[in-house]
């Protein structure tokens, strides 16, 4: 081969190379996230009337439950109170799983494990007459497939915002997920600055078929500039604007709460 013809044959592999290893590179980066195995989340709203019940439960969570379940293999357990709660607050609590086992295992284990006992014993022997607190709202959720894993922010002053999506039925609640995942909406979030904390579907739960996500912010002008920019995003207008993502067609009701969290929060 002629040094000239050499070099262009170079200089063009060159060329190819610096655009599909980029492209390469977050592809398996994709697949690597999509093939790992999903955590489970037990989501725990616990209604509460007064303030020495917000005590019982905040120092079982704290001087019992966090550390057995740390003991177990669940990490990044948060625990947050309403943020400007209308009325008395809730204790919302995020307990991650890494596997199906593991949360249905948790209980026997718990129930023989000596300090966990010893240290969560007001909160588990209260009398009925001063329960540690009202009822407990519990969920069962499945991570999405784009976000496997629960991804706890620095440790700052800051919000967090819980969300609900629910469906009319569980094929649009698949699609809603799809639309996070292999829609990009997912991606979207993270580009703009609504940092994700964790994504789940609602496999036991009320108000099924729903998802339910949980986002951070610095600060409530953060939210609203955040979610502002979101709105007005192009790629989010594109994937919106396609007919069988459309709110109307997959999702029948939105809540949302905002959250700080405790002290001794995990998240």
């Amino acid at each position: 081969m002629e040094r000239r013809t050499f070099v262009k044959v170079s200089l063009l592999t060159s060329t190819v190379t610096s655009f599909i290893d980029p492209l390469s590179e977050a592809t398996a980066a994709s697949d690597t996230q999509q093939n790992a195995n999903p955590e489970f989340y037990e989501l725990r709203i616990y209604s509460l009337k007064n303030a020495r019940q917000r005590k019982a439960v905040e120092t079982y969570f704290q001087n019992a439950l966090i550390p057995a379940l740390n003991r177990l293999g669940s990490k990044n357990i948060g625990v947050f109170t309403e943020y400007l709660p209308q009325g008395f607050t809730k204790l919302v609590a995020v307990i991650p799983f890494n596997s199906l086992d593991d949360y249905f295992n948790t209980s026997d284990k718990l129930a023989s494990d000596a300090a966990y006992q010893q240290a969560g014993a007001d909160y588990l022997t209260a009398e009925a007459t001063a329960p540690s607190y009202e009822r407990i709202d519990s969920s069962l959720l499945k991570a999405f497939a784009l976000m496997p894993k629960l991804e706890a922010p620095e440790k700052k002053p800051r919000i967090f915002e819980l969300r609900r999506y629910e469906s009319h039925n569980e094929l649009a609640g698949k699609k809603k997920i799809e639309m996070f995942n292999q829609g990009g909406e997912i991606a979207i979030f993270k580009r703009v600055g609504l940092t994700p904390v964790f994504f789940g579907e609602t496999l036991i739960g009320p108000m099924r078929p729903n998802l339910t996500y949980m986002l951070t912010f610095d600060n409530m002008e953060e939210h609203d500039q955040n979610w502002k920019a979101f709105s007005s995003d192009p790629e989010w207008k594109k994937i919106s604007s396609v007919p069988e993502f459309t709110d109307a067609r997959i999702v029948s009701n939105i809540t949302r709460m905002f959250l700080i969290p405790t002290a001794f929060s995990q998240i």
